[in-house]
């Protein structure tokens, strides 16, 4: 008898077979590390999970190794301190990192670290060589049995940055007797892999300058990764228009619609992985509430390929009543929506979902992208895990694998000046954005809702890029199986280019999406403030702009100028050169 296999299911298995061939990471280290490891205690090296580590710095003298502490810090969390009250300072961290010279490390020092070592913390001695005659004083068998060792040749500023990306496993250690592998994005600096990067980042520049000078946007930073390392990563212009603060590509950005594949799509895929929740399972399966409605034999799937038939846009704020929204809190009105603005206590519950609940559904199976779609999503995860999203995401993702500014209302988490401002908002919240989400809807919802809310910087979204090339794995701990990966970032439908929750590259080449050098193995997302990720399997790439091209009203300009193609295109001429 012939067995006839779902239409559906024959697309999800293509997809799977079609991404399989490129997924696959594709580490290349070209840099040579002279860095030794000596003696790696538990294994410690490379550090894994970080959100199981709370990381203090020790340096002998304050300021000699800032290079060493600034490559650390592209990775995790660190706070610095020197020998000064070394165990009121050290007390409550778990690992203790130690950069310091054979001079500089004196026997009372020493004593110190043995005895953290007592105290079951992990110490990591890395220590620079400013001689080829100075020897280890302290190479005892005691010694060496209570630390982890990590030798660097020099104290030069390529030293200090290649023993920090050995720590982290930005770097593979080769020489030596123990070796390790690359486990996380690598740093570079020059032109490694063979590409021409003086050529790139004169044509990059080019581009930025006339993003800008035609005011497209006020300021912008592109990053991209290729094969695990950084080939690029720079910021231009400023916060605003009036250049009294540049852009720095540590600033934290509204990530609009990108949202959807960093925030909601990863919970989703992990809730899949677990079987909490099924794609073929319908929305009134999992939320009582729309159980009479006209949404509720509608497939998980068909919502996360946005076939579900949703209205595109609800205008929340357009149905704002007097007494809604006012500029100071009382019992009343404590969902702050911006500086001086806040929202009515409940406002989602009581009005917004109700309403996305009763809108009208039209054809399924057809693509109608909506927001609508991420609010489902988000409903039904908090349901299955009672637990907020925004700390769901935390504590299974960003947090182990190093993603420190990614996540919603930043302004409860960071200093204000390190967020880059987005609208000046005069319709609705009648107040400039600055680390309060521009989508109005989600602002409404406190901020933290499945289509958008997402704050981050350029260096979170190249972690998550990354682990997403790795197939579900990052600094040597899997987070998602490899076929879940496939199955969410290849084509699921039979009428749109989509994958379950991320985009993809146009198959009609004549539409130059998101690139006219993409290829068909690309995936990710662009957001309405300006910002996008794309991660190419093929070419073991990952590119991320980052703007605010909603400053200080919203504008065309970016995507008349078709400035992130054009810059991506760049990025793919550069690679295509060396071939």
């Amino acid at each position: 008898m012939k067995t006839t296999i779902p239409l559906f299911l024959r697309f999800t298995l293509i997809g799977i077979v079609v991404s399989t061939l490129h997924l696959s990471a594709q580490y290349k280290q070209t840099i040579v590390n002279r860095t030794t490891l000596v003696q790696n205690k538990e294994n410690m090296i490379p550090l894994q999970r970080l959100d199981k580590l709370k990381i203090a710095v020790i340096t002998p003298v304050k300021g000699k190794y800032n290079t060493f502490i600034e490559q650390l810090q592209k990775y995790a969390e660190v706070r610095v301190f020197d020998f000064n009250m070394y165990e009121e300072n050290t007390k409550h961290f778990n690992t203790i990192i130690v950069a310091t010279t054979e001079r500089d490390l004196r026997s009372d020092l020493v004593a110190l670290l043995q005895q953290s070592a007592v105290n079951r913390k992990h110490v990591i001695l890395c220590q620079f060589r400013e001689s080829a005659y100075l020897r280890n004083l302290w190479a005892s068998p005691n010694y060496l049995s209570a630390f982890t060792e990590l030798v660097a040749p020099s104290f030069d500023a390529t030293s200090q940055r290649n023993a920090a990306m050995s720590i982290f496993g930005g770097l593979a250690l080769t020489e030596g007797k123990l070796k390790t592998e690359q486990t996380r994005i690598q740093y570079t600096v020059g032109d490694s892999l063979g590409l021409n990067i003086s050529k790139m980042t004169t044509r990059i520049d080019a581009i930025a300058k006339e993003a800008i000078g035609k005011q497209a946007t006020p300021g912008l930073v592109v990053m991209a990764i290729k094969s695990g390392q950084v080939i690029f990563e720079k910021a231009y212009g400023s916060h605003t228009y009036e250049s009294k603060q540049p852009t720095a590509v540590g600033d934290i950005f509204d990530l609009a619609s990108v949202s959807k594949i960093v925030g909601t799509t990863p919970v989703v895929m992990t809730l899949l992985e677990k079987g909490i929740i099924h794609l073929d399972s319908t929305i009134g399966h999992y939320l009582t509430q729309t159980k009479t409605t006209n949404k509720a034999d509608i497939t998980i799937r068909s919502v996360l390929l946005h076939e579900a038939g949703f209205t595109p846009f609800i205008p929340f704020y357009r149905n704002l009543k007097p007494g809604d929204l006012q500029s100071y809190s009382d019992t009343e009105h404590q969902v702050k929506v911006a500086d001086n603005a806040f929202l009515k206590n409940n406002y989602y519950r009581d009005v917004m979902w109700p309403e996305m609940l009763n809108s009208a559904v039209k054809s399924i199976g057809n693509y109608v992208y909506s927001d609508i779609s991420m609010y489902v999503m988000k409903e039904i995860a908090e349901h299955k895990t009672s637990t907020p999203m925004e700390e769901f995401i935390q504590d299974f993702l960003y947090k182990p694998i190093g993603m420190k500014t990614a996540g919603y209302n930043p302004r409860t988490r960071f200093d204000k000046l390190r967020i880059v401002p987005t609208q000046n908002d005069t319709s609705f919240r009648k107040v400039l954005l600055q680390g309060y989400v521009h989508d109005e809807g989600a602002a409404m919802a406190g901020g933290i809702a499945g289509h958008a809310g997402l704050f981050a910087t350029a260096n979170d979204l190249a972690i998550y890029g990354q682990l997403l090339l790795n197939r579900g794995e990052y600094g040597g701990v899997r987070y998602f199986k490899p076929e879940t990966v496939d199955l969410f970032t290849s084509n699921q439908s039979q009428s749109s280019r989509r994958g379950l929750g991320f985009d993809r590259a146009d198959p009609d080449l004549k539409k130059e999406y998101p690139s006219k050098c993409a290829n068909s193995s690309v995936y990710g997302h662009t957001g309405y403030t300006g910002t996008c990720i794309w991660i190419d399997p093929k070419h073991q790439l990952v590119y991320i702009f980052l703007s605010n091209r909603v400053h200080p009203q919203v504008s065309g300009k970016l995507l008349e100028l078709n400035i992130r193609s054009r810059i991506q295109d760049v990025i793919y001429e550069a690679i295509n050169e060396v071939k």
